[in-house]
């Protein structure tokens, strides 16, 4: 009967994807995975499965013979025995080749299979990675994890099932059917087809119809999987807001949807095994009692009538898993298209076909970024950039300050080219940053964000990953300049000292200067500093001040800050209000201007800290 299978998957369309589009994918997806050997091993499996399935047809036939034999000649002594057994045991020896064929099919072809399901996970990843900032902002993590896992587990499931499991079995259909029909009587053949063609058609449409607490179940563990990976991800906020028992509930009405579409999948397969099993017997007592007529008026003997009813038997035999297979056949489809989905997404931000390495700078003096007449509209919100134009001149330091909202993360996306810009160009030592490969602009460019996300691996690991190559002097050497090797020190396993989820291990602070020691350790022209100081307390933002200074040393400096204090050194500082520049100017400049935005901000700041002291 059916397979009783774990069911998980994905939320699925209304629809299955084009069945001939879907395998003319899934055929691409087995000619790039560099499987070794491919073409050998795919005709191999292919020629093993097809002689499994012959001589599974063929192996009722020598027994049929046998038992002829034997009751031909009861009384011939030895001889008959003798016979009798030979092609009982070659009934036997048959048998076993036919079983045996398969598996070894299947040891030959599981590298491909294997290649295949790895490729296209790697490639999904690879994309999803590559990617622009408008996807991953609307993404569900879990969803997307579990989407990649589920794709790439139906490719291998499609090409297990149907290379060596359907098509053969059409194959052997059409055997046992020339066989019964051209050894015995055609009615037998049409028997056989008919039986098959009846269980097919009932198969199908009851697994049509149990397709949807399939959906319905796969919606709701897909929700399961989203609610637990966020919440987990989320663990502080959760915690802090005291909502771990409503995060377990979201999770539990999930599991529950799950689980009541699980006992009606249930039922409705206790009733799918119960027809398939009255059709199957049905056929063989038709079958059986066709062949006994025929051996009462002398046709067949009752070695015949025992290898047809064994050839139908033995026809049956797969058709136990048809409709598991044809259910999971179809997911596996949307399962597959699903995550091909992923990849045929285009990224907003792409290198462009004629794209070329940033060339490296003469001299250690930084690099040169210029913002001319840039204008950018975000889709979710009403305001943008609108004609924002300066020049970070190498070895200077630009601060970008004002309310939230104003642009200045839109301008930080911009110089990292996250985004590009919708009017105006931005370049860097004269190039439009469209014009030049993303990979060598970010080698140029490093960014301390203000929620510094580590990766849940060791110190080592994180400061290293700007630059991976980097030696054991030069990580200390950065870890250092952020003020980290007294905390480093303090700790039992030193650099090798895990981080946690997202660093939940490290302080707000740790965590800054750890994302500040990752960034001067890739040794940028423009190093980025988005609120990078803002979780330390006084003595230390001041150390690091002081660190940062020497930093921006040979470099040209982007700093966003909402404390002025910061940036009071800066060389030149933009005002930004409602996506424009309002201010432009140093410390000393916009602090004398009468009634300017900057001048406001300076005396609200200065006023409430000689409050607080």
């Amino acid at each position: 009967m059916e397979a009783r299978a774990q069911m998980a998957g994905v939320a699925a369309p209304s629809e299955a994807p084009n069945t001939w589009a879907a395998l003319s994918d899934l055929f691409r997806l087995v000619g790039r995975s560099n499987a070794p050997q491919l073409k050998l091993r795919l005709a191999a499996a292919i020629a093993l499965t097809l002689v499994g399935k012959a001589l599974g047809v063929l192996a009722p036939l020598a027994l049929g013979a046998a038992v002829n034999r034997l009751a031909a000649d009861q009384g011939a002594g030895v001889g008959v025995a003798a016979g009798f057994a030979a092609l009982a045991v070659g009934w036997a020896l048959i048998r076993l080749l036919s079983s045996a064929a398969p598996q070894i099919s299947d040891v030959i072809f599981a590298p491909v299979r294997q290649a295949a399901q790895r490729t296209t996970a790697a490639e999904t990843f690879a994309h999803a990675l590559n990617l622009s900032l408008d996807f991953h902002q609307t993404k569900r993590s879990g969803a997307l994890s579990r989407t990649v896992e589920r794709g790439s587990r139906a490719v291998d499931f499609l090409l297990r099932i149907l290379a060596f499991n359907l098509i053969p079995t059409g194959v052997e259909l059409a055997l046992a059917a020339g066989v019964l029909g051209g050894m015995y009587d055609w009615r037998f053949g049409a028997v056989a087809v008919v039986v098959v063609v009846i269980y097919a058609v009932s198969t199908f449409a009851l697994s049509n119809w149990r397709l949807e607490h399939r959906r319905v179940m796969n919606a709701a563990d897909s929700e399961a999987a989203g609610l637990a990976v966020d919440s987990l991800l989320n663990y502080e906020t959760v915690k802090s807001f005291g909502a771990e028992a409503r995060a377990a509930e979201g999770y539990h009405r999930a599991l529950t949807v799950y689980g009541d579409a699980a006992l009606k999948a249930n039922s409705s397969l206790a009733m799918l095994n119960m027809i398939q099993a009255a059709i199957m017997n049905v056929g063989l007592g038709v079958m059986a009692v066709m062949a006994g007529f025929e051996a009462l008026a002398g046709r067949m003997g009752p070695g015949d009538v025992t290898a047809a009813v064994l050839i139908l038997i033995s026809l049956y035999a797969p058709l136990n898993i048809l409709g598991f297979a044809y259910r999971e056949i179809r997911q596996s489809f949307i399962d597959m298209e699903e995550m091909l989905k992923v990849t045929r997404q285009r990224p907003a931000v792409a290198d462009a076909p004629d794209a070329a390495d940033l060339p490296r700078p003469a001299d250690d003096r930084g690099g040169d970024l210029v913002f001319e007449g840039v204008g950018f509209r975000h889709d979710a919100r009403s305001s943008g950039l609108e004609d924002v134009s300066f020049d970070a001149r190498p070895g200077t330091t630009v601060a970008l300050v004002g309310p939230s909202g104003a642009g200045k993360s839109t301008i930080v996306k911009m110089a990292l080219r996250l985004l590009d810009p919708q009017a105006g160009r931005v370049t860097l030592d004269g190039l439009d940053l469209r014009q030049v490969t993303q990979a060598s602009l970010r080698q140029a460019i490093a960014l301390v964000p203000q929620d510094v996300a580590l990766f849940n691996d060791t110190i080592r690991a994180n400061i290293a990953f700007a630059r991976p190559e980097a030696s054991e002097a030069e990580i200390w050497a950065a870890a250092e300049a952020a003020e980290l090797d007294h905390f480093i020190d303090g700790l039992p396993d030193g650099l090798e000292t895990r981080v946690g989820e997202r660093g939940l291990k490290l302080s707000g602070g740790e965590r800054q200067r750890v994302g500040i020691a990752r960034a001067l350790l890739a040794d940028p022209r423009i190093l980025i500093l988005d609120e990078a100081t803002s979780a330390l307390d006084s003595r230390t933002e001041a150390a690091i001040q002081k660190t940062l200074r020497k930093a921006r040393q040979g470099r040209t400096t982007l700093v966003v800050a909402h404390r002025l204090s910061t940036i009071a050194d800066a060389d030149l500082i933009l005002v930004l209000k409602d996506g424009r520049i309002v201010e432009r100017g140093s410390h000393v400049e916009l602090v004398a201007r009468v009634g300017g935005e900057y001048a406001a901000l300076w005396r609200k700041q200065t006023r409430g800290a000689r409050t607080s002291a």
